[in-house]
């Protein structure tokens, strides 16, 4: 049986691709990990590699700021993990044979959490949970099954630090979500006045 120990270990002694040879720190993941809600990104940029966790900086702001609005937080109710756990030079895109060398942990995260519900944040996420044609700007805000988890993609939170204009469909996605965590996860809201 896999445990969070083994496998944090396991993944910091990585060396299947050239991003663990200039990393600062592994960024291996944050939040609960036994939520029913995983949220899933491409990859560590430089605050992140410096620090260590996913999403910090602004667009971990605005993160914190859209999962809030629908009542949700790393502290207490969702699990936030990358495609990539190594940041890629100069926050360019991971390549598909970076993402294929972390498949497996980010599998093993999958398999540890047992997710209700996958919501990837942005285009890269979605390109290698969901399908790999996916389209952001067509296809965010729907659900698709993904070996039997409903996943979802929204637009990454620096997307929207890039182009506000995305920000009120954003927020429809963020409600359809909250409406998708009721259905499947009421106990995620127990207690609470949503």
């Amino acid at each position: 049986m896999d445990s969070w120990e083994n496998l944090k270990k396991e993944c910091a002694l990585c060396s299947r691709c050239p991003l663990g040879e200039t990393r600062t720190k592994l960024v291996f993941g944050t939040g609960v990990e036994s939520a029913s809600i995983l949220f899933v990104g491409e990859g560590p940029g430089e605050q992140e590699d410096l620090q260590g966790e996913p999403f910090v900086g602004p667009a971990g702001n605005l993160l914190d700021d859209m999962l809030e609005i629908i009542d949700l937080s790393r502290k207490t109710n969702v699990y936030i993990a990358n495609i990539v756990k190594c940041r890629p030079p100069k926050n360019r895109d991971p390549k598909p044979e970076e993402a294929a060398a972390c498949r497996e942990w980010l599998q093993r995260q999958i398999d540890l959490v047992q997710p209700k519900l996958i919501v990837c944040l942005g285009r890269i996420a979605a390109t290698h949970l969901i399908r790999d044609d996916f389209r952001i700007t067509r296809e965010h805000g729907q659900w698709f099954d993904v070996s039997g988890i409903p996943c979802t993609a929204i637009y990454h939170p620096s997307a929207l630090l890039r182009d506000e204009s995305k920000r009120p469909e954003t927020f429809v996605d963020l409600i359809a979500i909250r409406s998708k965590i009721r259905e499947l996860c009421p106990e995620v809201y127990s207690g609470s006045a949503l």
